[in-house]
C-alpha cells in the first residue's frame, strides 16, 4: 500500500515544522560551549525527553521489532530482572553524577583529566571509529523502511537519468540531519528531538489502540499459543530453543547496566549539556516512564506482525504482506521489514502518515544526535590535543562543522556497500565492543578508584578492542572457511557473549595493571571540583531539606531535593519495586509449579494495559516539563555571557596538564588552577 496524498501531506508538514525549528534555534549557538554541550543549560525534562529520542531512531525500532517477533511477549519477562538494577544505577546516579560534576565535554576529554593527553587520543579513536562503524548501517535502514514502507519504486528517472532511490534516499535524510547539526550544534539537536520525542509518543500510543482494536486479545493469546514447544511466545520458562533472544542476553545486558553506564558516546552532548550534576541524575531517574510509551511499541506491534502472519482470520492481510516481501530479494532485509509492512497493510490513510512520520522524526533525531557526537569526537579528543596554540573558538567551530560532514558521508557510503547478514542488536553490539570492552572499566575505576593508573587504562581498552576486532573478523570469514564450517554452520558466539567476554577480560587486566602501577592514589576532589575545590555554581539548593528518615537517608536525599524530586524519587522506587516483585514471584511458580499460558495471556494483557495509561499520564506530564525547561533555556541563552569570556571552555584541559603525566604519576606540585573561566575555585 503505498501513501495516500493526507498521509504524504503529514510527512511533509512534520519535516517541514522541524527544518522551521532548527532555523530558528540556531541563532542561539554563539560559542564552541554552546555547540558541544548546549551552554550546560537543560533542564531535566527536556533533558530525558530528547535523549530518549536520540536512542531511538528508526533502526532501535526495526532492531526490537526483530527481537520481540522472534521470542514474543516472554523476552520482556527477562527485562523485569534488570528494573532494579536501573533504578539503583539512576537514583544513586552512578557515574552520571560524578561525569557531569567533572565538566567535561566529551568522555575523552575526562579521560586526559584522569589519566594522560596520549590516552585522550587513544580513547578519542577508539570512540570515534567504534562508533562510525556502529552508525554507519543506519542510513541505509532507514532508507530501506522508507521504500518498503511507502511503496517508492527501487529507481526514478530524472533529466533523462535513471537514479537508484535508495542512496537518493540516504542521501535526503542524512542532508536534514547533518543541516540541523550545522545549524547549531547541540543546542539544535536537542530542541528538535524534544519535538520529535513528543511527536512519536502521541502517535505510538494511537497506534497501540488501533491494534488492540483491530486484533482482539483472544486471537492474539490463541496465536501466541500456537508456538512450537521451546519457543513459546507467552512463557519465558519455555524458550530453550532461542538462541539468541533468551535469558542470557537480557543478563548481560543487565551487566551493561552498570558497566556502560555513559559508556557509548552516540548522545555524548547529552552527557554533559544539563544544568547541574542533580539534574543530570535526575533525568536518568525520568528515564524509565520516558520509555514506557516506545517500550510497548516495540513489544505490541511485532507481536501483532506475528498474530496476522499465523491466524487465519487475519488471511488476506498475510497474504498482502507476503506479496510485498516477495519483491525484496534479501533474506535478512525480509525479516527487517516484515512488521513495517504488516503495520503497511492493517493501518488506515492518515495513521500510515503518522507512522511515516513519526520514524523518519525517529531517524533524524538519532543521525543528528550520532552525527554530533562522533564529528565532535573526531575533533575534541583526536585533533584538539595535538594543536600547540589553541584554535580561536571561530576556527573550532568551523572544523566541528566540517567533522559532521564526514561523518556523514563515512555513513552514506557504508551503508550503501556494507551487506549486513546479521540482527542489527547484534551487529550494533559487536561493533560496540570495540570501545565499551574496555572503556566500562577506564570510566568506572576512573571516577571512583583512586589507584586507577593509566597504563591500566591503555591495557583494558586495548584489550577490549582486540576482542572485539577478533569477534569481528571471525564471524566475516567464518563462511568461507571450510575447516571452520565443519566445526560450526556459523560462528558459535553471538554479539553479546563476544562483548561479555570482552567485558570480563578488560576489568581483569585493568585492576591488575593498576595494582602493579601504582605509585601515590590519585587526588579525585580535585577533578570532581568537591571541597576546597568547589565551584560557585556547583550545586543547586533544594528546599534546605535534609533526609532524617532512615529511607530518607537510603535515597540520598540531600539538600538539593526539592519536594518534588523526593516524590519522583519515591515513585520510582514504589514502580521498579513492584515490578521487581512480580518477576520474583513469577519466577519461583515458573520454576516449581508451573504457570499455564492462560495465566500468561492475563498477566501481559494487565501489563499493556497498565503501561499504557501510566503511559499516557507521562506524556502529558513531560510535555508539560518539557515546555517549561525550553522556555528556560531560551531565557538562559538569551542571558548568556559574551562570546570573549568564553572563549577558553572548548574542551581543553588546562588544570590537569601538570597534574597527571602519561605515567600516571602525580608529581610533587602545588595545586594548578584552573584557567577556564566556567572552572574557577571557590573562594575559602
Amino acid at each position: 500500500m503505498k501513501l495516500s496524498l493526507l498521509d504524504w501531506s503529514i510527512v511533509v508538514g512534520f519535516v517541514a515544522f522541524l527544518i522551521g525549528m532548527a532555523y530558528a534555534a540556531q541563532r542561539y549557538t554563539r560559542s564552541v560551549s554552546g555547540f558541544l554541550a548546549a551552554d550546560r543549560s537543560a533542564g531535566r525534562y527536556l533533558l530525558t525527553l530528547a535523549d530518549g529520542m536520540a536512542g531511538l531512531g528508526a533502526i532501535a525500532v526495526i532492531a526490537n521489532f526483530e527481537k520481540f517477533y522472534q521470542a514474543g511477549f516472554a523476552a520482556s519477562w527477562w527485562g523485569l530482572m534488570m528494573g532494579p538494577l536501573g533504578m539503583i544505577a539512576a537514583l544513586s546516579g552512578w557515574v552520571a553524577y560524578r561525569y557531569r560534576e567533572t565538566r567535561a565535554m566529551t568522555m575523552a576529554q575526562y579521560f586526559e583529566m584522569r589519566y594522560s593527553r596520549k590516552f585522550r587520543v587513544y580513547a578519542g579513536i577508539l570512540a570515534w571509529f567504534s562508533g562510525v562503524l556502529n552508525y554507519g548501517v543506519f542510513p541505509g535502514i532507514t532508507a530501506l523502511f522508507l521504500i518498503h514502507f511507502c511503496g517508492l519504486p527501487e529507481s526514478f528517472e530524472w533529466l533523462g537519468v535513471t537514479f537508484s532511490t535508495f542512496p537518493f534516499l540516504m542521501a535526503v535524510m542524512l542532508t536534514i540531519a547533518a543541516c540541523f547539526t550545522l545549524f547549531g550544534g547541540m543546542i539544535t539537536v536537542m530542541i528538535t528531538d524534544f519535538f520529535q520525542g513528543q511527536f512519536v509518543n502521541i502517535v505510538f500510543l494511537l497506534i497501540m489502540g488501533l491494534l488492540l482494536w483491530k486484533i482482539s486479545w483472544s486471537d492474539i493469546i490463541a496465536t501466541l499459543e500456537t508456538a512450537p514447544e521451546g519457543k513459546s511466545l507467552l512463557n519465558p520458562f519455555d524458550q530453550g530453543e532461542i538462541k539468541d533472544f533468551n535469558f542470557w542476553f537480557f543478563a548481560i545486558f543487565g551487566f551493561k547496566i552498570f558497566y556502560n553506564r555513559l559508556g557509548w558516546q552516540g548522545a555524548q552532548g547529552y552527557f554533559c549539556a544539563a544544568k547541574s550534576p542533580h539534574e543530570q541524575k535526575m533525568a536518568g531517574v525520568l528515564a524509565e516512564w520516558r520509555n514506557g510509551v516506545t517500550y510497548l511499541m516495540f513489544l505490541i506491534m511485532p507481536i501483532c506482525a506475528y498474530v496476522v502472519m499465523h491466524n487465519a482470520s487475519f488471511a488476506g492481510v498475510a497474504e498482502s504482506t507476503q506479496v510485498a516481501l516477495s519483491g525484496i530479494n534479501d533474506p535478512q532485509v525480509q525479516k527487517q521489514m516484515l512488521t513495517p509492512m504488516v503495520m503497511n497493510q492493517l493501518f488506515p490513510i492518515g495513521l500510515v502518515g503518522l507512522f511515516a512520520a513519526a520514524m523518519i522524526a525517529a531517524a533524524i533525531s538519532t543521525d543528528d544526535t550520532q552525527l554530533h557526537s562522533w564529528g565532535s569526537i573526531f575533533i575534541q579528543d583526536v585533533v584538539l590535543p595535538f594543536r600547540e596554540k589553541p584554535f580561536t573558538p571561530k576556527q573550532q567551530l568551523v572544523l566541528l562543522r566540517f567533522s559532521v560532514i564526514g561523518v556523514a558521508l563515512f555513513a552514506f557510503f557504508w551503508s550503501w556497500f556494507f551487506p549486513l547478514k546479521d540482527y542489527l542488536f547484534m551487529y550494533m553490539l559487536l561493533t560496540g565492543t570495540i570501545y565499551l570492552g574496555g572503556s566500562g572499566a577506564v570510566i568506572i575505576g576512573g571516577l571512583y578508584w583512586r589507584k586507577a593508573t593509566t597504563q591500566g587504562a591503555w591495557t583494558a581498552m586495548t584489550v577490549g578492542m582486540l576482542i572485539g576486532i577478533t569477534g569481528i573478523g571471525l564471524q566475516a570469514i567464518w563462511p568461507s572457511v571450510p575447516f571452520l564450517v565443519e566445526i560450526a554452520p556459523k560462528f558459535p558466539l553471538n554479539g553479546a557473549w563476544l562483548a561479555m567476554i570482552a567485558y570480563i577480560c578488560s576489568i581483569v587486566s585493568f585492576v591488575g595493571v593498576s595494582l602493579l602501577t601504582c605509585k601515590e592514589p590519585f587526588e579525585l576532589e580535585k577533578m570532581l571540583h568537591r571541597g576546597k575545590y568547589a565551584l560557585p555554581d556547583s550545586r543547586v539548593k533544594g528546599d534546605q531539606y535534609q533526609g532524617k528518615g532512615f529511607w530518607d537517608r537510603l535515597l540520598g536525599f540531600s539538600d538539593e531535593f526539592t519536594r518534588g524530586d523526593r516524590i519522583i524519587y519515591r515513585l520510582k522506587v514504589s514502580w521498579t519495586s513492584f515490578w521487581f516483585v512480580c518477576f520474583v514471584v513469577g519466577t519461583v511458580l515458573g520454576l516449581t509449579i508451573g504457570i499455564p499460558d492462560r495465566i500468561w495471556g492475563h498477566w501481559w494483557l494487565f501489563t499493556v494495559l497498565l503501561g499504557g495509561m501510566v503511559g499516557l499520564i507521562t506524556v502529558v506530564w513531560f510535555l508539560t516539563g518539557g515546555i517549561k525547561d525550553l522556555f528556560s533555556l531560551f531565557r538562559h541563552l538569551k542571558q548568556a555571557r559574551d562570546e570573549s569570556s568564553e572563549e577558553e571552555d572548548d574542551g581543553s584541559v588546562h588544570e590537569f596538564d601538570e597534574h597527571r603525566n602519561d605515567q600516571g604519576v602525580p608529581p610533587e606540585t602545588e595545586t594548578v588552577a584552573a584557567r577556564s573561566p566556567a572552572s574557577k575555585p571557590s573562594v575559602p
